[in-house]
């Protein structure tokens, strides 16, 4: 299976530590976007589904070494449709919203 450029936009709210969030992200094959925000990029070499599940689980884990008030992701797997989820801190997971 040849890699899916994978793209990653991040909108989190007061978070309180921003670098230690990155790390993570850049430890786990996400690398952040020159000149953006919480734009991040990486290729993945898996089916969809198991490429899905990894950005959700890894976005998650990044989450729970900060403090934050909210997050929303979206994310595009190669030419597969955007995708977009909101992490409900109660249950410290994402569920899917709309595009």
């Amino acid at each position: 299976m040849s890699g899916a450029k994978v793209v990653l936009i991040v909108d989190v709210q007061n978070i309180k530590d921003k670098d230690i969030f990155e790390k993570h992200l850049k430890r786990e094959g996400l690398k952040k976007v020159e000149n953006e925000d919480f734009a991040y990029e990486g290729e993945a070499h898996t089916h969809i589904f198991n490429t899905r599940a990894y950005i959700l689980d890894v976005v998650s884990k990044g989450l729970s070494k900060t403090s934050f008030d909210s997050c929303k992701i979206i994310f595009q797997i190669g030419e597969n449709p955007v995708e977009a989820y909101i992490y409900e801190k109660m249950k410290k997971e994402f569920r899917q919203a709309e595009v």
